[in-house]
C-alpha cells in the first residue's frame, strides 16, 4: 500500500527542484566545470563527413521496415515454439529408466514383443518406444526381426537364436 503512494510524495518536489536547477543555471559567478557551462564553441560537422543515408531510409519508409523486423521476430519466436514442441527429447537419466523396463519387459518375454505391446507395458508413447528401441538396437542391446505375419519383434541380444554377428567372434 506505502509503495502505492510514493509518487505522490515525489510529485510536488519535482517543479521545486527544476527550478531551483534553472535558476542556478542562470546565476553568473558558478565555479567553472559545473554542469551546465559549457563554453567552448559548438561543434560544426566537417564538410568531409558524410551523412549516413541509411538512416533516411529508415526515417522514411519506417512505416515498412519496423513492422516487418516485429513480424520478422513474431515469426522466430514461433518458430523456436514449434521446435522445442517438436523436440520433447527425453534427457539421459528418463531415457536409462526406460530402456531398462524396455529390457527386463523383454526377458520377460525371450520370444519378443511387437513395439506396441512394449510400449504399453512401458507407459510410453509408441513412436518414442520405438525410436528408443531403434537406439538400443544399433548399441547392440537388442535385436529385431519380423515375424511370420510381418509384424516387427523385439527381443534382447543373445536370447533365443540369434544369427551370430562377426563382430562377437
Amino acid at each position: 500500500m506505502r509503495g502505492s503512494l510514493e509518487p505522490f510524495y515525489i510529485a510536488p518536489v519535482l517543479p521545486l527542484l527544476l527550478t531551483l536547477l534553472i535558476h542556478l543555471m542562470q546565476v553568473d559567478g558558478l565555479p567553472e566545470g559545473m554542469p551546465g557551462q559549457d563554453n567552448s564553441p559548438k561543434y560544426v560537422k566537417p564538410t568531409s563527413s558524410m551523412a549516413p543515408k541509411y538512416i533516411d531510409m529508415l526515417e522514411q519508409n519506417s512505416h515498412i521496415v519496423y513492422p516487418s523486423i516485429a513480424v520478422l521476430t513474431l515469426l522466430l519466436v514461433v518458430v523456436g515454439i514449434f521446435q522445442a514442441w517438436k523436440s520433447q527429447d527425453m534427457d539421459g537419466l528418463t531415457k536409462n529408466e526406460f530402456k531398462r523396463a524396455i529390457i527386463n519387459e523383454l526377458r520377460r518375454n525371450l520370444a519378443g514383443l511387437p513395439g506396441e505391446v512394449i510400449a504399453r507395458a512401458v507407459g510410453l508413447d509408441r513412436l518414442k518406444t520405438v525410436r528408443l528401441l531403434e537406439q538400443m538396437q544399433q548399441e547392440g542391446m537388442v535385436a529385431s526381426y519380423m515375424s511370420s505375419n510381418q509384424m516387427m519383434l523385439w527381443r534382447v541380444r543373445g536370447a533365443g537364436n540369434d544369427k551370430k554377428d562377426q563382430r562377437y567372434y
